[in-house]
């Protein structure tokens, strides 16, 4: 489903990315793995258009995005959950939830949706900012299934997140891949994404250097933790 290869990405004269190659099948979870500043956010954003320069090849369903600008990339079916979110302070619950358009058909729906995240019906009219950080990673990922979208890019899912709540996002992660999603996955929590993920690749300086199937991942523990530096 996605193919990227020689991904080169830059923010000004800063060259952050130097030549990604991975993939990611469809039906999918793939997660990127790595270090604080290896490149794994700068991978997504690349993805999505949303960096000044970059180089190489990204292919969604055999249609080149490079040079494609981000509403077009949005509206070919792939949505992005950044680390911050993005919750719109003042908006409610269902308004954030209501806010971004269908790209295709096959979204779900507000019930859907509060199926998967049954904490966001009680938080109905609750304004962004009165949310739990949480709370608030069930809405930013609830919003983007609505759009229809079938490629989830997720940064960081469970960053800064009680472990209760990160098993629920690993559940609905799981859940979705059921369902026939397809995720990318950006995460330093390695015990968390060898949980969910098929696949792993760890990334260093801007470029992947390792891949590690999921099954195999604790096996390799104690290569992936000489990578990440735990």
């Amino acid at each position: 489903m996605l193919e990227v290869r020689g991904l080169n990405a830059w923010y000004g004269e800063s060259h952050i990315l130097h030549g990604m190659d991975f993939d990611v099948g469809e039906g999918e979870v793939v997660t990127l793995l790595g270090r604080n500043g290896a490149g794994k956010t700068t991978t997504m954003k690349s993805i999505m258009g949303m960096v000044g320069r970059r180089t190489g090849s990204i292919k969604f369903k055999n249609e080149e995005l490079i040079g494609l600008p981000s509403n077009r990339i949005a509206r070919s079916g792939i949505a992005f959950c950044p680390e911050e979110r993005g919750i719109f302070a003042s908006l409610d619950v269902e308004e954030n939830l209501l806010l971004p358009p269908q790209v295709a058909p096959g979204g779900l729906t507000l019930q859907q949706v509060f199926e998967l995240f049954p904490n966001l019906r009680e938080r109905l009219r609750s304004q962004g900012t009165k949310l739990s950080g949480g709370e608030q990673q069930m809405l930013a990922i609830g919003r983007i299934l609505r759009t229809g979208a079938r490629l989830l890019l997720l940064d960081e899912p469970t960053e800064g997140l009680a472990p209760v709540i990160v098993q629920q996002i690993g559940r609905t992660i799981s859940r979705l891949k059921q369902e026939g999603f397809t995720i990318l996955l950006v995460e330093q929590n390695f015990r968390f994404a060898q949980t969910v993920a098929d696949r792993h690749y760890i990334v260093e300086h801007g470029r992947v250097v390792d891949m590690v199937p999921g099954a195999q991942l604790e096996a390799n523990m104690g290569r992936v933790k000489e990578y990440l530096g735990v």
